[in-house]
């Protein structure tokens, strides 16, 4: 048993080993963030962001454990402007109710910085991470820690001189979870790839694809200036917000750009605005995908956007509409972490074939 002249001229290069774990370990952390997400929906809509005072990013991981840690606590929430406007006159067990969900806000943030970061030195170390991924997760593992110091940003800027957080530190907040949700998916997205058709999609399908993700990404964006500045509270009507279709008082604000993300008539026009050409771009995509030729992958991915983007209009107009309930609004946040994730899966179904990777395993040729 000899090997064939044309073996022999094949470089070779060690085997990678099974991906797979690190494909499970990726997923699992999108969806801790996932749940992240969901989570700092429920602590913003309960009003409860505000009601740890300080960061503590080690010891504050223990809890009140006695009633005066817990009278202290609670004194340090009396002493910013929001107990004044918005909760005077709570009793300590209301307070541990808006107490508990920022904790667990803050104390899963923390859970998930470890979940990711042990298992990415641990598969470092045991060599487990072939070369192309080191980079991007480590940058990814720094985007983290990034995270965690602009979540205390954002929270110290209504401690003072306001009665709730900045909104500009609120989407940046938000922005940046969905940054790093949609790169570890697009990792873990690369791992599990199955095999790659003959022909790529035309590199016009990856363009439409890639300007969905941006619409739905400026849409999400939208929707953290309504949250931030309470928005949805206000023009509970549909289509039309006031009896006009572009609200009285749009442009109020000098320099105008501000009215985009100060003036809540604006603010709320432009997300429904946005969300309406989100639906129409997807419908429009949807209906040329049938004619063309497409994998099947994005076909069923196709079809998955337009179904999650048509759930998430029906749950974004009811919440409007019924003013803002906890639970729907809870749901519509998730629902735009889902066609976020949609719009990903179906520009992902569309990457042109890669290269066959050259495998250590001799062609052993008998001659």
């Amino acid at each position: 048993m000899l090997l064939s002249p044309a073996a022999a001229a094949v470089p070779r290069v060690r085997a990678e080993p099974s991906l797979a774990p690190v494909a499970a370990w990726l997923f699992c952390c999108c969806a801790m963030i996932y749940a992240m997400v969901v989570l700092g929906g429920i602590t913003r809509l309960t009003q409860s962001g505000l009601s740890i005072t300080e960061w503590e990013p080690v010891i504050g991981v223990v809890p009140p454990l006695s009633h005066a840690e817990w009278m202290a606590e609670f004194a340090r929430y009396k002493a910013i402007p929001q107990y004044d406007a918005i909760h005077y006159g709570m009793t300590l067990a209301q307070f541990k109710w808006i107490f508990f969900w920022e904790y667990l806000h803050r104390l899963w943030g923390r859970l998930i910085g470890f979940v990711f970061a042990l298992p990415f030195l641990y598969f470092l170390v045991r060599g487990r991470l072939p070369r192309r991924l080191v980079l991007p997760l480590f940058g990814i593992l720094c985007l983290g820690g990034a995270q965690g110091a602009l979540g205390w940003y954002m929270v110290e800027s209504g401690l003072v001189h306001r009665i709730s957080v900045s909104q500009y530190r609120l989407v940046a907040h938000l922005a940046l979870a969905l940054l790093i949700y949609a790169a570890i998916l697009w990792v873990g997205l690369g791992i599990v790839r199955g095999p790659a058709p003959r022909t790529a999609p035309a590199a016009g399908w990856r363009r439409a694809a890639e300007a969905l993700v941006l619409w739905v990404a400026a849409t999400i964006a939208a929707g953290g200036f309504t949250a931030g500045l309470h928005a949805g509270l206000v023009y509970n009507t549909f289509p039309l917000m006031g009896g006009r279709l572009v609200p009285e008082g749009y442009a109020r604000l000098h320099p105008f750009i501000r009215n985009w993300f100060e003036n809540i008539a604006a603010v709320q026009f432009d997300h429904r605005l946005l969300a309406m050409t989100t639906v129409l771009g997807v419908v429009l995509v949807s209906a040329a995908g049938l004619r063309a030729r497409l994998p099947k992958p994005a076909k069923w991915a196709l079809s998955a956007l337009l179904a999650v983007v048509l759930l998430q209009a029906t749950l974004g107009i009811s919440t409007l509409l019924l003013v803002v309930p906890v639970p729907l609004a809870v749901a519509h946040q998730a629902g735009a972490v889902l066609l976020l994730t949609a719009a990903i899966v179906f520009r992902h179904t569309l990457r042109p074939p890669r290269r066959a990777a050259v495998i250590d395993a001799p062609a052993a040729l008998p001659i």
